[in-house]
Parts: C-alpha cells; sequence; structure tokens
C-alpha cells in the first residue's frame, strides 16, 4: 500500500467507479425494459481493476462476463464498448455477438466464449507467442469457480506448468456456479490448492480488497517474468446479484449478501482513502456525479444508434478471413511460396512423404509455423510424419504436448491470434472429439464474430483398411462438414496430399487437412518440389468418362477408379471419376458439369451412409442437375456400425464391397 501515492490511489478509486457506474446504469435499463440481458459483476470489480493495474500495457488479458473493469481499466473505447453491450451498430462484433465475447489486440484483450475454460488453453498460445518472440510478456487469463470443474481447466495448467509458461491463472471464486454454491462443486477447501498437483504456486487473495489483488497478481507476474512459470491465484469474492439479471438471487442466503456487503471493494478502498485523507467524502460524492452523467450520456447515445443491419452475401462473407490477411502482430516475412521457383525437379514419393515434405517445406518458408502433437518431436510422430524435424528445426517449433487434444488447439488458438501459424497434429483422428469444442466453437467462429484471422492447421490421421478397430479408424468430416468458418481438405494423391497441405499454410482460417492412414505407403507419384499448392476448393477429375459420375474423395477415389476399371474392362461401362479434394468449400460447379455430361451420378465415401457427407453432395446434385439426370442419386456409405477390428467384419462395414454392385445398378437403371 504504501508503493501507491495519492495520485496512484486516486486513479484506482476512479478505475472502481467507472465499472459500477455503468452497471448501476444497465440495471435501470434492465427495470425499464429497455435492455434483456445482463450479467452483473457488481461487487468483483476490484479483481478486474487489480488485474489489470498490476500488469503492463504489453501483457495480454482474458476476461469473462462480469469483468467489465478489465476493458475499462485497459482504455477501451468507452462510446464501442457500449454499442457492443447493447447490440448497437458500431460495436466491436458488428451484431454477431454479444457482451464481452470479442477481442480487441490492440488493447491487449482476447474475450471469451460461452463454454467455460475454453479460454484458459487460448491463453498458454499467447503467452507461447510471447516467447517466441523474445517478448517478457505475461498473460492473465480468468476462471470462474465453475469453470475449475471442466477437463480445459487442468489441460491448461498443465500445459503451463510443463512448459514454463508466464501466465497467471485468476479464479474468481464468487461462490456460485449459477445456482450451485461451491459446497456442491468440489470437495478441496481452497482451489488454489490444486496448483501443488500441477507443481505451480497457488495463492488464495482477497477479491474484495483491490490492493490485495495488486499485490497478488504483480508477484505473480514478477515470477512468470523471472521464467518461474505460471501461478494458481484464487481471488475471493461474491456474487450480488443472480447469474444474469433474469434469475435473479433467491437461491442466495439474505444473511450472505448482507456480510458481503459490508466488504464491497469501492467501500473498501474508501476506508484506506480515508485514513491516508485522500480524495475525502465530499470530492467522491462529486466524482461520483461527474462519471454517472457521463455514463448516462454515452449510455443514452449508443441506445440511439441504430441496430445492425446487414445482407446474407455479407455475413458470409465475414466468415472466413481473406487471403493475405494476417494477425495484427505478424511479423515474419511474407514474400514466400510461388514465387520461388522450385530448385529440385519433382520427385516420386509415398503419400506419407509428400505431407512430410510439405511439412518441412512450410516450415523453411516461414519461421512463424510451429508444429503441436503427442510424440511429435524426438520420436516423430505415431506415424513418423516428422521424424527428424527437430534436428533441423529445433524443439521450440516442434513441440511435444501432453495428451491434452481440446489444450493442444486452443493454445494454436492462442499462437494464431499473436500471428504464428500453428499445426496441431491429432495422433489419430478419432481422438479429435476430446478437442470438439476448441474447434467448432472457438477456431471456426472467431473470424466471424469479432474479425481476427485464425490460422492453424489441423493433421488428422482417419479412415479404416488396416484392422484398427473402433477408434482408430473413423472417418471425421461429417462431425465438422456443418460448422461454418472451417475448411476442410482430404487428398487422395501423395501430389495432392502435399499441395493441399501448403495451400491450408497460405489460409488464413483454420484447416482440417484429413489424411489417409491407408494411403500412407500405398502409391508413389511424382510430386513437384517447392512451394507446390492445390487451391482450395477445387476438384479434378481423376478419370474422365461418358456414361455415370462418381464423387468422392479421400480413399474413396483409389475406391472409385478400381471399380471403373474393372467395368471399363467389362466393356460395362465408362464411369468418370470426381476428386472432390476439398470438402469445405466443395467445387459444385466441376461435379455439376460432370453430371450434365453423363446423366448419373454416385456419391462414395467410407464414412457410415447415414449423415454422411454425401448426403449433402446427393442433395445439390438433385437439386442442380435434375433436368439432366437419367437416374436418382446413388449413395454408398459404410453400414451405421462403429469400424470393427476383425478384418473380415471391416469388410462387411466397409463401403469399397458394396460400390461395384451399386455402381452397375446406377448404370442399368
Amino acid at each position: 500500500m504504501s508503493e501507491i501515492d495519492d495520485a496512484g490511489l486516486s486513479r484506482l478509486y476512479r478505475a472502481l467507479l467507472v465499472p459500477r457506474l455503468v452497471e448501476e446504469k444497465m440495471l435501470r435499463l434492465l427495470r425499464q425494459g429497455r435492455l434483456s440481458k445482463w450479467f452483473s459483476g457488481i461487487g468483483q470489480e476490484a479483481i478486474a481493476v487489480g488485474v489489470v493495474a498490476a500488469l503492463e500495457e504489453t501483457d495480454i488479458v482474458l476476461p469473462l462476463h462480469r469483468n467489465l473493469g478489465v476493458f475499462t481499466t485497459r482504455g477501451v473505447d468507452l462510446d464501442r464498448l457500449l454499442r457492443q453491450l447493447l447490440g448497437r451498430e458500431g460495436g466491436f462484433t458488428a451484431g454477431r455477438d454479444r457482451s464481452f465475447h470479442f477481442g480487441t489486440l490492440d488493447h491487449g484483450i482476447v474475450g471469451m466464449i460461452s463454454h467455460l475454460g475454453a479460454m484458459l488453453p487460448v491463453a498458454d498460445g499467447l503467452a507461447l507467442a510471447g516467447r517466441l518472440r523474445g517478448e517478457n510478456r505475461v498473460v492473465a487469463v480468468f476462471s470462474g469457480d465453475g469453470g475449475t470443474s471442466e477437463g480445459d481447466f487442468h489441460e491448461a495448467l498443465n500445459l503451463a506448468a510443463v512448459w514454463r509458461l508466464p501466465v497467471i491463472f485468476l479464479v474468481e471464486n464468487n461462490g456460485w456456479g449459477l445456482s450451485t454454491p461451491t459446497a456442491e462443486q468440489y470437495a478441496c477447501r481452497d482451489l488454489a490448492d490444486r496448483a501443488a498437483g500441477y507443481g505451480m504456486p497457488g495463492e488464495v487473495i482477497d477479491g474484495n480488497d483491490l490492493l490485495a489483488v495488486l499485490a497478488g497478481v504483480g508477484e505473480a507476474a514478477d515470477r512468470a517474468r523471472r521464467g518461474e512459470g505460471p501461478t494458481l491465484i484464487e481471488a475471493k469474492t461474491y456474487r450480488m446479484r443472480g447469474h444474469e439479471e433474469a434469475s435473479g438471487p433467491d437461491y442466495v442466503p439474505p444473511e450472505e449478501l448482507a456480510r458481503w456487503a459490508e466488504l464491497d471493494p469501492l467501500l473498501r478502498l474508501e476506508s484506506v482513502l480515508d485514513g491516508r485523507g485522500v480524495l475525502p467524502p465530499a470530492e467522491r460524492t462529486t466524482l461520483r456525479a461527474e462519471i454517472a452523467v457521463e455514463v448516462d450520456a454515452r449510455v443514452e447515445a449508443a441506445l440511439a444508434a441504430p441496430e445492425p443491419d446487414s445482407t446474407v452475401e455479407h455475413e458470409s462473407a465475414a466468415v472466413f478471413a481473406q487471403p493475405g490477411v494476417h494477425a495484427s502482430r505478424a511479423s515474419a516475412t511474407e514474400e514466400r511460396r510461388t514465387d520461388r521457383p522450385p530448385i529440385e525437379p519433382p520427385a516420386e514419393m509415398r503419400y506419407i512423404d509428400a505431407i512430410s515434405d510439405g511439412l518441412r517445406e512450410a516450415m523453411r518458408a516461414d519461421e512463424r509455423v510451429v508444429l503441436l502433437g503427442q510424440d511429435i518431436a524426438e520420436y516423430g510422430g505415431a506415424f513418423k510424419v516428422t521424424n527428424g524435424f527437430v534436428a533441423e528445426f529445433g524443439k521450440e517449433r516442434v513441440r511435444n504436448t501432453p495428451i491434452i487434444e481440446s489444450g493442444a488447439l486452443g493454445c494454436a488458438l492462442g499462437l494464431a491470434l499473436d500471428g504464428f501459424h500453428p499445426m496441431v497434429e491429432m495422433q489419430f483422428g478419432d481422438f479429435i472429439s476430446c478437442g470438439f469444442n476448441q474447434i467448432v466453437n472457438n477456431l471456426a467462429t472467431t473470424h466471424y464474430r469479432w474479425g481476427a484471422p485464425v490460422p492453424v492447421v489441423i493433421r488428422a490421421p482417419v479412415g479404416g483398411g488396416t484392422g484398427s478397430g473402433p477408434f482408430h479408424s473413423q472417418n471425421i468430416e461429417g462431425y465438422f462438414a456443418n460448422v461454418p468458418g472451417l475448411r476442410i481438405v482430404a487428398p487422395a494423391t501423395p501430389a495432392d496430399a502435399k499441395g493441399l497441405l501448403l495451400a491450408a499454410f497460405d489460409e488464413p482460417n483454420p484447416v482440417l487437412y484429413l489424411e489417409h492412414k491407408a494411403l500412407y505407403r500405398a502409391d508413389r507419384e511424382e510430386v513437384p518440389a517447392g512451394w507446390h499448392t492445390v487451391p482450395i476448393g477445387e476438384a479434378r477429375i481423376a478419370r474422365p468418362g461418358r456414361d455415370a459420375t462418381i464423387v468422392t474423395y479421400g480413399i474413396g477415389v483409389r475406391w472409385a477408379l478400381e471399380a471403373a476399371g474393372i467395368l471399363a474392362d467389362d466393356g460395362a461401362g465408362d464411369v468418370e471419376v470426381i476428386d472432390l479434394r476439398s470438402l469445405r468449400p466443395w467445387d459444385i460447379p466441376t461435379v455439376l458439369a460432370s453430371v450434365e455430361r453423363t446423366g448419373r451420378a454416385l456419391v462414395l465415401h467410407e464414412a457410415p451412409q447415414t449423415g454422411g457427407f454425401g448426403g449433402e453432395l446427393a442433395a445439390v446434385i438433385a437439386e442442380q442437375a435434375f433436368s439432366h439426370l437419367d437416374a436418382p442419386v446413388a449413395r454408398v456409405g459404410s453400414t451405421d456400425t462403429p469400424v470393427p477390428f476383425s478384418r473380415r467384419l471391416e469388410a462387411l462395414h466397409s463401403a469399397r464391397g458394396r460400390l461395384l454392385p451399386q455402381l452397375r445398378t446406377l448404370l442399368a437403371y
């Protein structure tokens, strides 16, 4: 306390007043029916204000929905912030998301999503980005007490501890997880006690004492800057309002509210001011009145602004960042890729070698490319795709993670927001389900919501045919094909394996790269040297034909060519095979042009038929090429069972065995 001068205390008091008075105005709007929803942070302002005040401007903060004080103390333009909070034109998300579901990297703030715990591993990525840049910055990320039960809490703390990242995990323990008291959420005495299990310090602080927050966060920040790793801080506070105003606080014991009201952060700081003779009560009253008048005027001006308006075309265009757009902190050279003629002639490669070659090319061309995954460093990955990479690129850029899918993907988002281009390897595509939330709700939505490019490549080995059973053989494209904001590619040949991978590294958007395990060592073909790309969204005609069209991708291309060859040898038909190569977006014009020529269409994929991506293909063909069809659109997928372990049972399950009979039926229609 003695380290803060009188002027500093006055500034801190004002910093506490601003979010309190904004909130009081919002509560009046609710009572007037002029605002539909509000998550109140009244009584918790000392934590948000104290965290920001204890950090440097170059540090990054990831707040939650009760941390208005983070935004006001960081100097975010209040008029724009109020438009955001009130859903008016001119906010940070253009009406696409609400409250604090946005970031403003110019102010070092990355906002939340509704899924608790999801931003904790993102903080790890932002901290790692700072380390890789050689910056001595700290990242502070907020969690509620309820959020500490989520798996992302464990994954993020464990990763930060293993990598000794400069992260402060700040838990606002306000007594309630919606209506569930802390006694029913965890059995330990203090949440900070969990820190010992991760090998990091754990501290409990008084979250209603601004000076205690300053001291605790300041000490943790100093520790982080010294390279001593992360800290878990539990700030004890209380939620004085309901989870959100519509629900109310009726489940809260009145005596608890009365007791905590006496510990209000403003009252606590006012007692310090009185003890120091700073800002006497009359001056505080005047200051409060001045701020209240300003807040009232700014809120009313925001309410008078029009509601956001748009068009379908504009909203669709906003889902993806445009090529050439990078995060605001990007610093590496951009003149890579196609303007460099290949030094070596094309070389014969297997599919797996082409993937490895593409990764090496990406890492050599761009120092921002960082690889994350389980066992990918010295071991070279489960399939040896990254074998030898550590020797060439070092362990800072080829990073083994713990067994954490969600944590690794969240970390990749943090890296991407700070200008890096991470690649995350799923050891098997089946395990991506453990990271589903990070992909569909965080990576895929960020650009649409607040405009930040998210250049992340996710490699996922998929598919059966290897006798690996239900948990190492799945095809996952159907899980993600319905998610706006993702690119999805599925190469079928070695040349495309490299070309689509490098195209993914040209993207400022998340790309799910599906590599089929059964193709890894199946064939060889010439693969161009250097920066060879295949445009995402552009199909190829793998085999021309006139009697029917097979539309497929991945391993399906191999099966389709095999079946078409058999029919041709039998004189039973001349079948065209379209290799989609990309699933989001997919090349509708090429497919329709082929179907218009042949009059018959069959869509093929290895995944189970029900709910498979083939249903989308068939629907579009039927809708847009109906007048050219001489037969109903046929679909061939695998049976609606998990992938069996027995090879005989897997053959019964697989679409491969049903393709040729279905194709003969289609041709005979």
